[in-house]
């Protein structure tokens, strides 16, 4: 392991992972974002649609926060067009991978291309390069397409539903290379079942994390969605995402013992979602390492006005509190 610059793999994507990557950007020039690839909502799911191309919206956002370029630039990646207009709630960066993909025939080259354009610290690797869709058996039907499974409600507790890939889809090489070669691999906070899922679901993910030499952390959200988690432990993330990717494989759980404001709770509390609940019993006998801490964040982020597709939350994580925590794991083993 390089001492100053550890080779960190971040799994995940959309706002958790955009969230944290800008943090650990600060400590680190080798890192390696892996990102889900069957998002199919929003503007990605209209420009999947009409063009058949690869779902560029949550590589765009990893690009951006891993970005080193003008701020101007990175604005303009992220700038999503307004009402009204034939672009309604396209953003620029989706249009930019997209247009780049379609003129080379090659997502993985589209994705250089913008890395070189943001002038990015470090990579971001699409998890698999399959053409594929989220599946989902919720008792007797199937549900296909990752936003429709999002606005489905069921239990995961309950329910524990069977989730696969359509068609099969391979890790990439680029993105098993990046697991093996890894000092730190984190798995960021994000929709348990349409985001995080969807990363680890990929044919190899499970077995390259269990030959990972790595420590495997995972960052647990900060708030249920109640249409899925509504009322989930931290113990209860790791379980389900254990049961996809096998018991053992998760080293360290990092979970948030701050409250939000008032405000912020009520507001969320019209929505049915509230924080996660901490079992202490369950981490105590847990055979991974609870880590407790004050990693959210006390300024609230902003909607986009122009965001008309997705329903986004306020609520985020203290990255450099959180980074800072996750580079003390690597002092702890060097």
């Amino acid at each position: 392991m390089e001492k100053l610059n550890p080779r960190i793999v971040v799994i995940g994507g959309g706002t958790g992972s955009f969230t944290l990557l800008q943090a650990l950007k600060k400590h680190t020039k080798n890192i390696t974002a892996l990102v889900n690839m069957a998002d199919d909502g929003g503007s990605t799911g209209q420009l999947r649609d009409e063009f058949g191309v690869l779902p560029p919206g949550d590589i765009r956002q990893c690009l951006v926060a891993l970005s080193e370029s003008s701020e101007e630039l990175r604005t303009l990646f992220n700038y999503r067009y307004p009402a009204g207009s034939s672009w309604e709630g396209h953003s620029f960066g989706n249009l930019f991978l997209s247009t780049v993909e379609m003129t080379t025939n090659d997502f993985a080259e589209a994705v250089k291309v913008a890395s070189k354009v943001l002038n990015i610290r470090g990579k971001v690797v699409p998890m698999t390069l399959t053409n594929c869709k989220l599946c989902m058996k919720l008792h007797d039907r199937q549900i296909v397409g990752q936003y429709t499974i999002e606005k489905t409600s069921f239990s995961g507790k309950r329910d524990a539903p069977m989730l696969w890939l359509e068609p099969d889809a391979a890790i990439s090489p680029a993105a098993k290379s990046a697991i093996a070669r890894a000092d730190l691999i984190v798995i960021a906070p994000g929709n348990l079942y349409a985001s995080l899922m969807p990363a680890l679901l990929v044919n190899g993910v499970k077995e390259a994390l269990s030959e990972a030499r790595a420590r495997v952390v995972y960052v647990c959200n900060l708030i249920n969605k109640p249409n899925h988690t509504a009322d989930f432990t931290v113990h209860d993330y790791v379980s389900e995402l254990e049961r996809l990717i096998g018991q053992g494989t998760i080293d360290t759980v990092l979970f948030n013992t701050d409250k939000p404001t008032k405000r912020l709770l009520e507001a969320y509390a019209l929505d049915g979602e509230f924080p996660v609940h901490v079992d202490k019993s369950a981490l105590q006998s847990a055979d991974y390492q609870a880590i407790g801490g004050k990693f959210l964040a006390h300024q609230g982020a902003s909607r986009n006005e122009n965001d008309t597709f997705i329903h986004r939350s306020l609520i985020r994580h203290d990255a450099e509190a959180t980074a800072v925590c996750l580079i003390d794991l690597l002092t702890q083993e060097s």
